[in-house]
């Protein structure tokens, strides 16, 4: 009872990490959930005479969870869809000799892969995808990470080198897309609020499609004064619109745009999906996560 309670006290205190840790490995807040409920049930039955350090113990045992989950999710892709699309070249390191980035390079890195993650990291392979978040993001060791992908460090170090071109690689065409992104997806806002059909029609494609409507003329004209409470927001790191109520987000618009047009706006309203979904708040000169 009493090692019980210990365990118990120690995952209660990294908790929050935890769930970080599962969140960027697999990019669902959802499934970084059941990640953390799998971990517990594995903790519960091992031995824990040797652990010296119960927050890098618990990390490696969720990161164990997570890479099964990457791998299993990968194996469905391939049965599904066949095999992946080849990843593109990774392009050649920088400035430093050791093919690293340097500390405050690796810090902008893990900034802005909230936003890089969701689009990079799935072209990764397990293996890569945990070596570059659990070393760029939660600093753990290579010491650490090489047991949990059954490599030694220098190859872990290897991998997650890899993955840090790849990313920094993708950084800043994912920014270009999504500064631009945000930008239709706040015009369409205003305009909406203003009621203006004339900058609706221009931000909508000739066959897009929402709230099951088809065509700019019926989408502009249902939209067309209906936005006075939406808010533009970042919803899994992607430009987007919600709806809130009291204070509580009650509908999430998302948006497909294609050559600087939309051409698809879903909204989802329901509370389980709505309440997984990582969302922060835009406004002008600040941020304000929800």
């Amino acid at each position: 009872m009493i090692e019980q309670d210990w365990l118990s006290e120690r995952f209660a205190e990294h908790q929050d990490r935890l769930h970080a840790v599962a969140y960027r490995m697999l990019g669902s807040s959802g499934e970084a959930e059941d990640a953390v409920q799998e971990a517990w049930l594995r903790v519960g039955r091992a031995d824990t005479s040797q652990v010296e350090n119960p927050g890098g113990w618990l990390t490696t045992i969720v990161a164990r969870v997570c890479l099964n989950m990457l791998e299993a999710r990968r194996a469905r892709r391939e049965d599904t869809a066949g095999a992946l699309p080849p990843e593109p070249a990774a392009p050649q390191p920088g400035i430093h000799p050791n093919g690293q980035a340097g500390p405050e390079d690796e810090a902008l890195l893990a900034d802005s892969v909230g936003v890089a993650l969701m689009v990079v990291l799935d072209k990764l392979t397990p293996a890569e995808r945990l070596a570059f978040v659990l070393h760029d993001v939660f600093a753990v060791s290579f010491a650490e990470i090489g047991p949990v992908i059954d490599r030694s460090p220098a190859a872990a170090r290897q991998l997650a080198s890899r993955a840090r071109r790849r990313v920094q690689g993708a950084a800043e065409a994912s920014d270009a897309a999504q500064s631009a992104e945000r930008d239709i997806v706040e015009a369409f806002l205003a305009a909406s609020r203003n009621g203006d059909f004339d900058a609706l029609l221009e931000l909508l494609d000739p066959d897009v499609v929402a709230v099951e409507l088809r065509g700019p003329h019926a989408v502009a004209s249902f939209f067309s004064g209906r936005a006075e409470a939406a808010r533009l927001a970042l919803v899994d790191g992607v430009p987007a619109a919600v709806w809130a109520h009291r204070g509580r987000t009650k509908a999430v618009f998302a948006f497909t745009i294609s050559d600087g047009k939309i051409t698809h706006i879903a909204v989802d309203a329901d509370p389980d999906r709505v309440r997984r979904h990582d969302i922060v708040l835009l406004a002008t000169g600040n941020t304000e996560r929800r």
